[in-house]
């Protein structure tokens, strides 16, 4: 494991935000959703691709509450232009757990 330090974690911008809208991604190589997360009035509404299908149905994603990086530069991935990582856990069968806050928080709040 590569040891950094804190201004180099502070540089990573994780903020909490807010699924608005989710769809299904057919494209994608792998089983994964087209994401639409509300980062709060300062970041706005940034698309992300996420391969959560195994855990989570399109309903349960709208309105969770979901934690990005929102500084990464844009990744194209197929036909869309993913603008943000949702971040995750990887269970023991290799599928993605959300990452989420235990409380509802204001969209946009960084994590400190």
């Amino acid at each position: 494991m590569k040891e950094i330090t804190w201004e180099e974690f502070a540089q990573v911008e994780l903020r909490v935000g807010t699924v608005i809208k989710a769809e299904e991604f057919p494209e994608a190589k792998k089983p994964a959703y087209k994401l639409m997360v509300d980062f709060g009035k300062e970041v706005g509404i940034k698309k992300s691709s996420a391969q959560i299908t195994e855990h989570y149905s399109l309903e349960q994603l709208i309105g969770k509450q979901v934690i990005g990086v929102i500084n990464f530069p844009e990744k194209q991935i197929g036909p869309f232009m993913s603008q943000c990582l949702i971040t995750g856990f990887y269970d023991d069968k290799g599928q993605v757990i959300l990452a989420v806050p235990d409380q509802t928080i204001e969209n946009g709040k960084k994590l400190g």
